[in-house]
């Protein structure tokens, strides 16, 4: 049961924060001294550094959603494959507003401890990202 209550935390922590752009929420889903294994180029420590980077996408892809397209829970981890699409309006990983479409998939793998995430390690696409943004060109067939 208690996997299934994670899997919740983790939605609500997408839909509320993410979605709706609530980025002062992020507390009551991530503990302050959450850990990013694989953190954003930038990022700072905690869930101080975790606002931060999400204020910056949120400030770069203003209408910027995300669906989970799968996700599996087991013990205290979540594995979710996600999809967010935006329109580039401001800089992000130090390119500046492109006003192009983008759609970027990826995978999170989120670790609970007492109904919040203690650990995350986000895999998502930022080739594809970058592609999209014509920052590199795609390879010839």
């Amino acid at each position: 049961m208690q996997s299934n209550n994670n899997s919740n935390i983790v939605r609500g922590f997408i839909e509320e924060v993410l979605n709706q752009g609530k980025i002062d929420a992020a507390g009551e889903f991530f503990w302050e001294d959450m850990v990013e294994q694989v953190p954003f180029p930038g990022q700072g420590p905690g869930l101080a550094g975790l606002k931060d980077v999400l204020r910056d996408l949120r400030a770069a892809f203003p209408d910027m959603h995300w669906t989970i397209q799968e996700q599996i829970a087991e013990d205290d981890k979540v594995l979710t494959r996600f999809e967010w699409s935006g329109t580039h309006r401001g800089t992000f990983l130090g390119v500046s507003a492109t006003d192009r479409h983008v759609t970027v998939w990826g995978m999170v793998i989120d670790r609970l401890e007492g109904g919040k995430i203690k650990e995350t390690r986000i895999i998502m696409d930022t080739l594809g990202l970058m592609v999209q943004l014509g920052v590199i060109s795609p390879p010839k067939a």
